[in-house]
This record gives C-alpha cells, structure tokens and sequence, in this order.
C-alpha cells in the first residue's frame, strides 16, 4: 500500500455535534448519574465515552428513577415518549436532531391538513420508530424499497404525502421517490426527499473518492444507516469497501494487491477512531502517502437547548 486517500467531509455531523455536546453540558450543570434513553448516536465508542463519565443508558424511561434528569437521543422519539418521562416527572433534555424534527413536524402538518403519509426509511430504526410515533397508529405507512411503492395500501379518501428519514442513500431515495409520484401522480413531498445535509455531502465525498482510489474503507457502526450507506457505495462504484468500528476491524488480507486505499467515516464516527486507521496504516506502510481530498467544507452548527446555553 502505497497511498492513502481521506475523504472531506466526513465524521460527526453538526446533529451528532450537538447530542454529545448537551449530555456533556448536562453533566456539568446537574452532575451524575444522567439518564440516556437509548444510544445517545449509534457509536460504541462515543457511548462507553459518556459511560465512563457517569452516563446511564437505558432502554425505555420507566427504568429511570423518578425526577431524574434524562436525555433523548438525537434520533428523536415518539410522542408518547415524552408522556412517559412527565408522567415519571423527570427532566427532559432533547438531543433530538433540528432535521429530525423538521421532518416530524412535516408529518403533523400533513396529518392536520389530512393527509395519508408515506414514509421512506429502514424499518426498525430509531429515527423511524420515532417519526412514526409522532402521530395515531395507520396515519404513517413506512416503504423501504421501490418494491414496497406496488404494494403499499392507502386510504383511497385521502390526498398523500411522502417524508423520508434523514440517513438514506441519495440515489436510492429519488428512485423511490419516483416510482411515488408515477404509481400517485397527485403525491407531495420534498423533491430530494428529506435527507439531511451531512447524509448528501458524506456521500457525495465518498462519490468523488472513488475515482481515485482501489478500496473503500469507512469507520462506523454496524447499526449506523448513513456509515452503512457509505460502505454500500463503494461497492456500487465497483470497489472493495469495509465497514470498520475501529482499526481492530481491519483484515490484512485486505489490503494485498491493493497500492491506494480511500478512508471516510460515518457521521456518528469521532474522528479520534479515524485517526486511529490512519496511524495504524502508517506504521504498517512505511513511507505512505496521506491525502485528504476536499469535496466541500461544512460550517453548520445547531444551538444548544436553552436551558444548557452558558
């Protein structure tokens, strides 16, 4: 291996940015022990991080003592979710994603001007179960797929609209956005759907990186849909790709052949775990080549819950 090429942007995005930032501000200005209703962002490091500092994860809100402080995970929750945590008078901190909550906050206007939704997303995630949540049980039908646009059932009273979870594959998501429009022509949604900034310009860079590179390898986690959709478009540019926790992940057998290797990372990743690759990569490959290839650079930054600004 003679090269080896990073991608810009890549990393935390400024959603990730902020959930960290609250549970650490939380942590000063309330002590511990602070609750965490689920992965705070889907990476085993940064949760054994907060762990270590006296973070509490747990599973659902009535394993949390009453009045305690507790923080929701910047995938966002359902609404009866936030019932639960009044009702067990506990203080609620949001790490919920501002685009998340765009997007929940589409589907209650859809829903008040009538509307049946369609929502595009992987079945099972977090940030899914919580968009679904957000309104009465038939209101949110959920598609995964172009296949599941033919079979999806609809209330034939209704007008449509669609809204999509924010980690998706760009290309995937307007092919199914569509096949939408052509199987219901008078649908309405966001052409490009609802996909965030840090989803499109991670894939983007990672686009860019495979022109220039032999095998694809990005630091993220096995439950993480945006490092997910990284890794899978390596391969449908025709290129080995990886995806790797940490550097222990990584398989020599990988690398024989292979002279240029392209690095990004999924933006729940910390880079400290990048870097790690990139060390790593440097003792074994004495001499190499360390490139970071700029496709863009991000400035966005969300504001902290007002009640944790200094």
């Amino acid at each position: 291996m003679k090269k080896l090429v990073l991608a810009t942007p890549r990393g935390f995005c400024a959603g990730v940015d902020r959930a960290i930032h609250v549970v650490e501000k939380a942590i000063e200005k309330f002590g511990t022990p602070i609750y965490v209703r689920h992965e705070i962002v889907h990476n085993k490091f940064v949760v054994e991080t907060l762990k270590a500092k006296g973070v509490i994860f747990v599973d659902e809100v009535s394993e949390i003592p009453e009045g305690s402080v507790v923080i929701f995970s910047a995938h966002g929750v359902a609404e009866q979710i936030y019932s639960d945590a009044e009702a067990r008078h506990l203080r609620v901190l949001d790490a919920s994603c501002p685009l998340v909550l765009k997007v929940h906050f589409s589907a209650k206007r859809h829903y008040d001007a009538g509307r049946h939704i369609i929502l595009i997303g992987h079945a099972g995630h977090a940030e899914v179960v919580g968009t679904l949540g957000q309104l009465p049980e038939g209101a949110i039908s959920l598609i995964g797929n172009e296949a599941d646009v033919d079979t999806v059932q609809v209330p034939e009273s209704k007008e449509l609209a669609y809204i999509t979870q924010t980690t998706l594959s760009v290309a995937e998501t307007r092919k199914i956005i569509e096949a939408l429009k052509k199987r219901f022509p008078n649908i309405i949604g966001p052409d490009a759907g609802d996909l965030c900034y840090a989803t499109g310009n991670r894939q983007a860079a990672v686009l860019e990186l495979c022109q220039h590179v032999e095998m694809l390898l990005v630091v993220g986690a096995k439950n993480s849909s945006n490092s997910s959709r990284l890794m899978e478009l390596g391969l449908e540019q025709g290129i080995p790709s990886h995806l790797i926790a940490d550097v222990h992940d990584l398989d020599p057998t990988w690398f024989e052949g292979v002279n240029t290797v392209g690095l990004s990372s999924g933006a729940s990743a910390p880079e400290v775990l990048v870097q790690g690759v990139v060390e790593f990569l440097k003792e074994k490959n004495k001499g190499l080549e360390v490139e970071n290839l700029v496709k863009l650079v991000e400035n966005t930054k969300f504001k902290l819950p007002g009640s944790l600004q200094d």
